[in-house]
């Protein structure tokens, strides 16, 4: 990793999201951290770069990171963040999200689920009551299907390699039965021989209700942070409908990164 970039609209969720980031990439020398702010008219340009040179100050006192302010006029957020992360060549993206109210999943948390559809690179959504723990374990979640195809090794591993983490590879379905069907096994040694630098550890698990089996394993396993593969399919559809994803993001209490295939 070379750019992160870490868009803050100087609300208590954002400013967590900002110092969870400077806390994460303490140690990481070559990286840059980037805290973005979008204003919708120009009379803000002067008291938007004060704000966030005052938190890179805050942040810095605490945090010894490599760090950088950016702001300009957009009409659109989202728009503004996917054109500051492609000419940045940004290879992650945190964000905070909040389940407090309707009215805040509806401004700042959709923003967060918008930009993770966008593709540009990575999203590592921080909830608002996440607190930093060193990176130690990470769950990969994984529906064991044309893996070798739909799963982004390459930003995984730049990830692993950045942290070096212990690997766990977890897959739910409420059809897993005493031993793993042949599909299964082999999808789970392609994976195996994809990830083999991490030696990861696989686990199947047999329960219904996906989120509660994901979130009782995390909390069993001192899970630092989940990675979630989107694949091709209408993201912002689903969430409008519940999805598994939006149901994670909202109510998890560690870190999410959203990947695409």
């Amino acid at each position: 990793m070379t750019t992160v970039i870490v868009p803050v609209d100087f609300s208590e969720t954002s400013l967590n999201a900002a110092k969870y980031a400077a806390q994460l990439l303490v140690g990481h020398y070559g990286v840059t951290m980037v805290l973005y702010h979008s204003y919708s008219k120009a009379s803000e340009a002067e008291s938007t770069t004060e704000s966030l040179e005052k938190l890179k100050s805050l942040l810095m006192k605490d945090h010894v990171v490599k760090m950088e302010i950016l702001a300009h006029e957009e009409s659109d957020f989202v728009d503004g963040l996917e054109k500051a992360a492609r000419h940045r060549r940004a290879d992650l993206v945190i964000m905070g999200i909040t389940g407090k109210s309707a009215i805040a999943q509806v401004l700042f948390g959709s923003n967060t689920l918008k930009m993770a559809e966008r593709k540009v690179c990575p999203v590592l959504i921080v909830p608002e009551s996440a607190t930093f723990s060193p990176i130690k374990n990470v769950m990969l979640t994984s529906d064991f299907k044309s893996t070798l195809n739909t799963t982004p090794s390459v930003p995984i591993k730049d990830f692993l390699d950045s942290f070096k983490p212990q690997l766990h590879i977890v897959n739910v379905d409420n059809e897993h039965y005493i031993s793993l069907t042949e599909n299964y096994e082999a999808e789970k040694q392609e994976l195996k021989q994809m990830f083999a630098d991490y030696n990861p550890e696989f686990y199947f698990m047999r329960l219904f209700d996906v989120d509660e089996a994901i979130t009782l394993f995390a909390e069993s396993r001192n899970i630092d942070l989940i990675i979630a593969i989107q694949k091709n399919r209408s993201f912002i559809g689903k969430l409008l409908s519940g999805s598994r994803t939006k149901t994670l993001t909202y109510h998890s209490k560690m870190p999410i990164m959203i990947m695409h295939e």
